[in-house]
């Protein structure tokens, strides 16, 4: 499973600021439709994180210190990056909410 670890705690990751990166989307829009999608969007991606957690730890553990310290920025990280592109299309996007 080693081999497989990494590849894991990136979809994790990947996963986990898509549902962000939704949570911030709905917050930012008018449009209930558009809205509601983006809230299903956000559901799959966290059933779908849920998943690769389980795959990458075991359930009642915890991950390693240095391991979670690595999500974390890598998901802070995705998500600036994502909504500084985003931010063309939306008025009013909240950038304070990514901030940890």
């Amino acid at each position: 499973m080693p081999e497989n670890r990494k590849k894991l705690i990136s979809l994790l990751i990947g996963h986990i600021s898509i549902a962000v990166i939704h949570e911030i989307l709905i917050g930012s829009t008018e449009n209930k439709e558009i809205a509601d999608h983006y809230k299903k969007e956000m559901e799959n991606a966290i059933n779908l994180s849920k998943k690769y957690r389980v795959k990458t730890n075991p359930k009642n553990s915890s991950f390693r210190n240095k391991d979670s310290k690595y999500i974390k920025s890598q998901i802070i990280n995705r998500v600036k990056l994502e909504c500084n592109v985003k931010s063309k299309g939306y008025r009013k996007l909240f950038f304070s909410s990514i901030s940890p």
